[in-house]
């Protein structure tokens, strides 16, 4: 006998899952770089978030607002659970045999603050609550037709509202933000409009496909 993902549960709706569990644990972490797109300077972190908006608007397409809100509170569990253990990793003694310029390297990506943690979990669930609601409420307007349009709005405004209350959250006061909202912006917008939606055509494809296999 031979394990298989249950008939009430579709292929395509766990793989999403598993997929949308990651994305949240790696965002965070790939956050700490600065990548150079042009001239401007955006955390790297923009790449899961984006991938995090496709999985999301591909689950509203194929199973519903309702699943895909689940999908995104359920979200909170993998990223507070990493959060809790990054912590506990951090307060735990280092092994005397560990290099001290990986053990400062470690800290220094990993050792985010309450406040960077709180401005996380903060922008993520408004973000993409926001993007699944935008996403079917076109969808109802408009029948379904146009969802490289559906898709492109609903990151854009997703990830402007992402990118104003993280940045505002978590560096408000500590220095000057408008530069980094600006460059964050700008970038968000533009790899919304030309990368999300082919993404989103090829994560609902992909999706059939594993439905369709049983």
């Amino acid at each position: 006998m031979t394990d298989s993902v249950p008939p009430a549960y579709p292929r395509g709706l766990f793989t999403f899952s598993l997929v949308y569990g990651g994305l949240v644990c790696m965002a965070g972490v790939l956050g700490n770089k600065l990548i150079a797109l042009g001239p401007l300077a955006v955390e790297a972190g923009i790449f899961a978030f984006l991938l995090l908006v496709v999985t999301s608007s591909a689950i509203a397409e194929l199973y519903g607002r309702a699943t895909a809100n689940r999908t995104v509170i359920t979200g909170f569990l993998p990223m507070i659970l990493s959060m809790l253990l990054i912590q506990l990793v951090l307060v735990l003694p280092a092994s005397p045999e560990m290099p001290a310029d990986r053990l400062a390297a470690f800290e220094a990506i990993l050792g985010q603050s309450a406040r960077l943690m709180l401005a996380g979990l903060i922008a993520y669930g408004t973000s993409q609550i926001l993007n699944v609601t935008i996403f079917t409420a076109m969808k109802g307007r408009e029948g379904g037709r146009l969802l490289w349009l559906r898709a492109g709005v609903s990151s854009i405004c997703s990830q402007l509202v992402d990118t104003g209350l993280f940045i505002t959250i978590a560096f408000w006061g500590v220095f000057p933000i408008g530069p980094i909202l600006v460059g964050q912006a700008i970038a968000k917008v533009v790899l919304s409009a030309l990368v999300v939606p082919p993404l989103i055509y090829l994560f609902v494809a992909i999706g059939r496909r594993l439905d369709a296999r049983g």
